[in-house]
């Protein structure tokens, strides 16, 4: 069997303006940190696109203080109404530069073009159009009347996807009345920095959203600050334990989405075909570098060797190479110390007595590449069944009745996703109402929408974001028995003051 020959159709990088060095984004305006620059590089062929400044404890400081000052005279005085109107225009701003966003978010992270094309970039707009309306409609968000905000919120995204985590994180946060201070993954800076030009452009009030860059201690002292009433944190399980464990007892509020190791899940009266894409956009969309992959396959053994052959075939079509290529379908792993563990995790799953298996691939010279690769014959204590290995790599393995599907799609220590395929909508919703996961896809995979709340349990961490839950997370009911809101205006202060006078008169 032929295959058409794809000619190459690289997006050009001449629509962006980068700068060679970036400075830390606080209180409106870049300014430089006092800590050791350091370079951001392209995944794909390893050439450094710029440089970026390390924020210190002093500089985490100077943002936090510009946040919170920027909350009590200003942001927390604005009506929502007006809140709105500045997330309304981040949105079509975000919109008016699509193609310059997408082109850096794959030049930075490694993944294919028409991915933060088609996908990316629209949800980023999506996610602040969408917390835009409900920023004059917090009483309708299940807190009650007048809730209010937090105040500054600390927010640290990871590299998988740094435009749309820094939208899930930042438009519910402004929404809510909150101040903002995010930290990007060291290796995934560059598109939350254009995004500080974005904020520029809107005219949004200095202060109200600071970005520093750095590494693991530059979080760390974010997340430990005294002054951040609020922290969001993706990323790994293990970084997540410790932020717990910092935070414990300070009072602050915190939201945690962390790891997984989803099951997708097919019947044997499942569409065969519709199924087979959705497994392949599960485990391979975005190299796998997707925190609710659907990296586990479990079959019905009545359709196994059939639906595993069909797959290989599928495979044998995708088109691994340069991420700016529109015919890309997998593009680099973002990092040598993420390759690093999928050739760890992958070489154990041979060890353990899996059959492994990946079509014929040439990989690129220079950059950081892994073909895509199934496991057959993987048993639940592999560590590949177990274990997030957070790359293009899938395992599979089989069942014979629901109930086992069951037990095996939740025999593991985490708890975001999972998917069902079936024909059969009494089985799909007995199936998923069994299932301990935060989201559960049906007949599909990967799909998301700013009014559908997303999070997980055990090890995948608590709260959700999206939706009127991922709003909830920035806001706490309003003191009882005085209706105030973080965004009081100057009248409701004068009450307050008039009532405070009568009382003490009494």
């Amino acid at each position: 069997m032929s295959f058409l020959e794809y000619a190459p159709a690289p997006e050009s990088t001449a629509i962006l303006n980068l700068k060679n060095e970036y400075g830390l984004f606080i209180d409106g305006e870049f300014v430089e940190g006092s800590g050791t620059p350091f370079a951001t590089i392209s995944p794909a062929d390893e050439h450094v696109i710029a440089t970026m400044q390390s924020a210190t404890d002093a500089d985490v400081d100077r943002a936090v203080a510009a946040a919170r000052t920027a909350y009590e005279r200003v942001w927390s005085r604005m009506s929502g109404s007006d809140r709105g109107k500045y997330l309304f225009r981040i949105a079509r701003l975000i919109q008016e530069r699509a193609r310059e966003l997408a082109v850096a978010e794959s030049l930075d992270n490694g993944k294919p073009i028409k991915e933060s094309r088609d996908v990316d970039v629209p949800l980023v707009a999506a996610w602040f159009f969408y917390y835009a309306g409900w920023a004059d409609k917090l009483d309708y968000a299940g807190l009650g009347p007048n809730p209010r905000a937090l105040g500054v919120a600390g927010q640290v995204i990871p590299w998988n996807f740094p435009l749309l985590m820094l939208s899930w994180k930042i438009a519910p946060a402004l929404a809510a009345g909150n101040t903002v201070v995010l930290k990007p993954a060291e290796t995934t800076s560059l598109t939350a920095l254009l995004f500080a030009e974005i904020v520029q452009q809107a005219g949004l009030p200095n202060g109200v959203v600071n970005i520093i860059t750095g590494a693991g201690s530059t979080g760390q002292a974010l997340v430990r600050h005294p002054d951040v009433n609020k922290i969001a944190f993706t990323g790994s399980t293990a970084v997540g334990r410790e932020i717990a464990k910092s935070v414990a007892g300070t009072g602050k509020k915190v939201t945690l989405e962390l790891g997984g190791k989803a099951a997708n899940i097919v019947f044997d009266d499942a569409p065969i075909d519709q199924a087979i894409e959705g497994v392949v956009n599960g485990i391979f969309f975005n190299q796998g570098h997707v925190c609710c992959a659907g990296s586990r396959l479990l079959v019905q053994e009545s359709i196994h060797d059939e639906f595993i052959d069909r797959l290989k075939s599928r495979l044998s079509t995708l088109r691994l190479g340069d991420p700016l290529d529109k015919n890309t379908d997998i593009g680099a792993i973002n990092s040598a110390e993420q390759l690093e563990r999928i050739r760890t995790l992958s070489a154990a799953g041979e060890a353990e007595g899996a059959t492994r298996w990946s079509p014929e691939c040439e990989l690129p010279s220079q950059g950081y590449w892994f073909a895509p690769t199934i496991f057959t014959g993987v048993s639940t204590s592999h560590r590949i069944a177990r274990e997030e290995i957070f790359g293009p790599v899938l395992s599979v393995l089989s069942f014979r009745t629901p109930d086992e599907a069951i037990a095996k799609a939740n025999n593991t220590p985490y708890g975001l996703s999972a998917g069902i395929w079936s024909d059969k909508g009494s089985r799909i919703l007995a199936v998923a109402d069994r299932l301990r996961a935060g989201v559960v896809w049906a007949n599909t995979f990967n799909r998301f929408d700013p009014a559908s709340p997303f999070g997980g349990y055990k090890e995948s961490g608590y709260g959700r974001e999206g939706g009127r839950h991922g709003l909830g997370a920035y806001l706490a009911p309003a003191a009882s028995g005085r209706a105030v809101t973080a965004a009081s205006d100057k009248t409701g202060k004068k009450a307050l003051k008039r009532k405070a006078t009568k009382e003490s008169a009494k």
